[in-house]
């Protein structure tokens, strides 16, 4: 039985379509996409796959612009954006007038390669809401480790916290470094650096809603008994309580943002 294959070009696509032959063979059709990759992403791909599989270790320095120019036969603008694309996957150092360090990946660089996606995926009709839920999950997680796991000293920083919260309430720029920071003390009594991170980032996503809420009158004041709630809950190593205050602390916030948002759309 003969087969004949018709190769059909569309944009940068290949589509291969299997023509019926005269013994009534059912056509088949497949699609495949060609990615042609450019002279920067495959000198990073193979510097990449050199530091991930040990072929260089941490602490080591890669070769000079000049040599990598040599080595892979491209010129210095390939070199520099490959580089440039290690650095953003925080699996190397680049430092005026040295050459690029390997250095170990931190959990602070992974979210940051999420932070442009992420504020993509807010911008869409049900991205708040689906933000308002994976940080109800992570805060809430927190609270309850907290309350099972908080040293003496872990409370000692999270009353400081509070002390800062009071201390802020009215100056609004003030409150909100406040507000921040005592989310960051709980998000460090997991000794996670995972959660550090976690926790940076979602306040970098949160920054302007934070900033929005917080300008409503006495919103600061509702944040800092909401955390006052919080640590009493986890003073008392009641894991629920602990949940029941963060989840009615971040319901509000949610709630005065979104009636804030709704306001503001009726505004001819």
């Amino acid at each position: 039985m003969s087969e004949n294959w018709l190769q059909t070009m569309h944009g940068n696509a290949v589509k291969w379509r299997l023509i019926q032959d005269s013994s009534g063979v059912t056509a088949m059709s497949s699609r495949y996409r060609i990615e042609r990759k450019t002279l920067s992403e495959q000198v990073a791909e193979q510097l990449e796959a050199d530091i991930l599989e040990g072929r260089v270790s941490e602490n080591d320095q890669l070769p000079s612009e000049r040599e990598l120019m040599e080595q892979f036969g491209v010129g210095r603008p390939a070199v520099r954006e490959a580089l440039f694309h290690l650095q953003q996957l925080g699996l190397i150092a680049i430092n005026s007038g040295t050459r690029a360090r390997v250095i170990r990946p931190t959990a602070e660089a992974v979210m940051a390669r999420l932070s442009g996606v992420t504020r993509q995926l807010l911008s869409q009709p049900d991205g708040q809401q689906y933000f308002q839920e994976a940080r109800a999950m992570f805060e809430i997680s927190l609270a309850r480790y907290a309350a099972r796991h908080a040293s003496e000293e872990d409370i000692v920083r999270l009353r400081n916290a509070l002390a800062d919260n009071r201390d802020s309430i009215g100056d609004e720029a003030r409150f909100k470094r406040s507000d921040n920071n005592f989310h960051g003390v709980l998000a460090s009594i997991g000794r996670n650096p995972v959660f550090d991170a976690i926790h940076v980032a979602l306040s970098e996503w949160l920054d302007d809603r934070r900033a929005q809420v917080l300008q409503q009158k006495g919103e600061d004041k509702a944040a800092t008994d909401a955390h006052t709630d919080i640590i009493a809950a986890i003073e008392s190593r009641d894991p629920d309580a602990a949940e029941i205050a963060m989840r009615r602390h971040l319901d509000r916030h949610y709630g005065t943002y979104m009636q804030l948002k709704k306001r503001l759309s009726n505004i001819p």
